[in-house]
């Protein structure tokens, strides 16, 4: 119901004519209290001046307790003053300004912005009758402030000039179209900021930030910059409004156990002077502050108190200008000039340091946005017929110049969201030689470009969540933590990284692998059975047998008239000698790098000699069963097992063989190849058999030819004669059997070169074990019992 009545006032407000609605107005609205300004002097145009003459770090109220600070509106005096004696601009007009105080508070500035909007002073209160003399103003320090003085005025259209709000909100032209600063934007100090925070490495940071807008915006825009970046937010504290111990003590807290060695901080220095008060109180040390344009030039932290903690801070300042006079202006303002003015009193007589004029950054902003309205009314008074400030092109009444006319004037010295070209210096904090701190400038930002100065050497703190991972390392991300924080993991066996944080670990090609630290793909070993200490060792085992194997073959061939070599068919006997000499040799064929032909000649010389060997043994097998059957009335047998028919035995059986070799190498022959996959860190160099159906029949038949020998031996080993052969045929034969049926399973599961090697060893001890059952023997009898080497004693029976 009050909302309705108080709605319906404003409607039949609204409706009034001027005149009735400003006696209306006149009979209602009562001066509660007096708010004068601080500074104020008469001209045909007025600029309002608001400033934090005062700082209120506490409870609000209109005594403004804190330290005073207003060098700021000296400088609005001393520019307006040079515009008034310029013959060059403004001919003809002079300037006037009223300076008032905003204590740093929203509320404070609000009352300021009414009080500036009236005549000389609160008690003169003429209603607007006609163009009033205040063009603009210039205002407000902090953001808050700003956004208030700003929507105050939007309704007036009366042109705003800020020399210190730097939040991002106030870029927006539907909300604040009045507005205006000379100091660049947050949107360009936060760019600046995470520029820094990547140039240095900082991947792991806290943030502190003021209970305004000014911190609140300023926090989101560095989080979208840091965004999709290698940098990660540890905390983010914020300072309240209403100041209170307790909760910047849990503040400290935060930062002292935290990892985080940086701390990013948007404040006031107002906000943030008890702050820090409180940081020395509880002795926190060893922090890399990174201060934001707001306070990383205040005066007020130099003293020498202030090094231990804040010692070594780093942030982007305002781009520092010159102001021609300024000092011998702030020395013309004495205690003499101004008795009455307790502001000049305490500023002479506590804070010299607002009379040092070689670090004029806030201050050169006022005294550019004096001269920027000063250059639009000066273009707005000099309008010539046809290139007017209006859409009919005709100019202003001089007499008659209003606010929003100057507004058009305005936008010429600043860009379409009425910010100013963004540039920073970049300023250390660095020990004086008396101990103080002095604010050194070690390098700029210009256009989004980082340049250090080169006589600068900054010693850059490390401030990371986890350390970075080497080469042969890459990056975990630990479960519920930020990306920043992770464990350092060695690359699988095959991978590897070669640069620092590596995300993943690159897979080396296939005949490379990774080295023992991981960070580089070697070749591969390439592994085969060379003439290394088993390839020799072999080789030896297999010279030794053919050489051994010739040495029989010359002692029968010297005793091949003696009863014990003819009683066993030397001829058979020389054969089997010939073939075991080949088998003993094509041992060497295995030994080292495969080759196509050295595959082809592996398997078919073996399978080749072996079944040579094998068939002569048969023959002398039947030779030996039929000898000892022949003797029973009517047996014709022996007719059939002459030496013609032994040699068809034997060249029959070698020639399925032969054929069984010819279609292999015909259809799929053996080939070299190499091995990635049964042991990734090795190339494997062997001979694929190509046709496993071929290399078992091979092998197969070779088995079945033992067999047949084997059976027909056994047959034969209890028939007459102090000599059977058919019992030491018997023994070789199990032995050769036993060999090869030992060799299936160590050749399936043997890896690399070591397959090759075991059936080396299965030709090489069955042919040891042919070679000794069958010849030792008769060995034995001819060079050590030449006395059984008879007809009578081999016939026996």
């Amino acid at each position: 119901y009050l909302s309705v009545r108080m709605t319906l006032v404003l409607l039949w407000l609204l409706s009034l004519p001027l005149p009735a609605l400003s006696e209306a107005l006149d009979l209602q609205c009562t001066l509660q209290n007096v708010f004068n300004p601080g500074f104020m002097a008469d001209g045909h145009f007025v600029i309002g001046g608001i400033f934090p003459l005062h700082y209120n770090q506490e409870m609000p109220d209109l005594n403004c307790t804190y330290k005073p600070a207003f060098r700021w509106a000296l400088a609005m005096k001393l520019a307006v003053e040079e515009i008034n004696n310029s013959s060059k601009l403004l001919p003809g007009h002079t300037l006037g300004y009223k300076i008032f105080d905003s204590c740093a508070y929203p509320l404070t500035g609000q009352r300021a912005t009414l009080a500036v909007l009236n005549g000389r002073n609160e008690a003169d209160m003429p209603m607007c009758s006609g163009a009033g003399p205040m063009v603009a103003i210039i205002g407000e320090s902090g953001s808050a402030q700003s956004i208030v003085l700003s929507r105050i005025l939007r309704p007036f259209m009366i042109p705003m000039i800020s020399y210190f709000s730097s939040c991002a909100c106030l870029s927006d032209r539907r909300e604040f179209p009045t507005f205006f600063r000379t100091i660049p934007s947050d949107a360009y100090q936060v760019k600046a900021i995470a520029k820094l925070l990547l140039h240095f490495n900082w991947t792991w940071v806290g943030v502190v930030r003021g209970d305004h807008a000014y911190g609140h915006f300023a926090l989101q825009g560095l989080l979208k910059e840091l965004d999709g970046t290698s940098v990660c937010i540890a905390y983010q504290e914020m300072i309240p409004l209403l100041y209170n111990t307790r909760r910047a003590l849990e503040i400290i807290h935060v930062i002292n156990s935290s990892s985080a060695r940086v701390v990013v901080v948007f404040s006031a220095e107002g906000e943030l002077t008890p702050f820090l008060r409180d940081c020395m109180e509880q002795n926190l040390t060893g922090i890399q502050w990174v201060a934001s344009e707001a306070w990383v030039t205040a005066s007020v932290f130099t003293e020498s108190k202030y090094y231990p903690l804040l010692g070594g801070t780093i942030g982007f300042g305002i781009r520092q200008g010159h102001i021609p006079g300024l000092q011998e202006y702030l020395m013309m303002v004495n205690p003499q000039k101004y008795p009455s003015n307790p502001l000049v009193q305490e500023l002479w007589g506590q804070h010299s340091a607002y009379m040092n004029t070689s670090n004029t950054r806030i201050t050169y902003n006022v005294y550019k946005g004096v001269y920027a309205i000063a250059h639009s009314l000066h273009n707005l008074m000099s309008c010539k017929p046809g290139n007017g400030p209006f859409i009919n092109s005709t100019c202003t009444d001089v007499t008659k110049v209003y606010p929003w006319q100057l507004l058009q004037k305005v936008r010429v010295n600043f860009d379409m969201k009425g910010d100013s070209i963004p540039s920073y210096d970049l300023i250390n904090w660095q020990k004086g030689t008396a101990g103080n701190i002095e604010l050194v400038k070690a390098g700029i930002l210009d256009q989004a470009i980082l340049c250090e100065k080169p006589e600068t050497h900054l010693q850059v703190p490390v401030s990371v969540c986890s350390d970075s991972c080497t080469p042969g390392f890459r990056k975990a991300v630990r479960n519920g933590e930020p990306l920043c924080c992770f464990d350092c993991v060695p690359c699988d066996s095959g991978k590897i990284s070669n640069q620092t944080d590596s995300i993943d670990c690159m897979a080396c090609p296939d005949d490379y692998w990774s080295n023992v630290d991981g960070t580089a793909c070697i070749p591969k070993v390439v592994e085969f059975l060379s003439h290394d200490a088993m390839g020799v060792i072999l080789t030896v085992i297999a010279v030794v047998g053919a050489c051994v194997t010739l040495s029989v073959f010359t002692v029968f061939l010297y005793h091949r008239n003696t009863p014990i070599v003819r009683i066993n068919n030397s001829e058979l006997s020389f054969f089997v000698l010939f073939s075991l000499t080949l088998c003993f040799l094509c041992a060497l064929i295995f030994i080292g790098e495969p080759t196509s032909w050295s595959c082809m000649l592996r398997h078919t010389t073996f399978s080749i000699t072996f079944s040579l060997c094998i068939s002569c043994i048969l023959g002398k097998t039947l030779v030996v069963l039929a000898a000892f059957t022949a003797t029973q009335p009517g047996n014709n047998v022996m007719k059939w097992l002459r030496p013609v028919q032994q040699r068809i035995i034997i060249f029959s059986c070698t020639l399925v063989q032969m054929l069984i070799c010819a279609a292999w190498l015909i259809a799929s022959p053996p080939f070299p190849y190499r091995n990635t996959q049964y042991q990734h860190s090795k190339i494997i160099l062997d001979c694929s058999v190509g046709s496993d159906l071929a290399f078992w029949c091979v092998l197969g038949y070779i088995g079945l030819l033992a067999t047949v020998c084997f059976v027909l031996a056994f047959l034969a080993r209890k028939l007459p004669g102090n000599f059977n052969e058919a019992k030491y045929i018997t023994f070789s034969m199990l032995i050769f059997c036993a060999v090869w049926l030992a060799f299936v399973p160590a050749y399936v599961s043997s890896p690399g070169k070591f397959t090759t090697a075991v059936e080396i060893f299965a030709i090489l001890a069955s042919s040891f074990g042919l070679l000794l059952c069958l010849f030792a023997p008769k060995c034995y009898i001819i060079l050590l019992k030449p006395e059984k080497n008879t007809k009578q004693h081999l016939m026996g029976k």
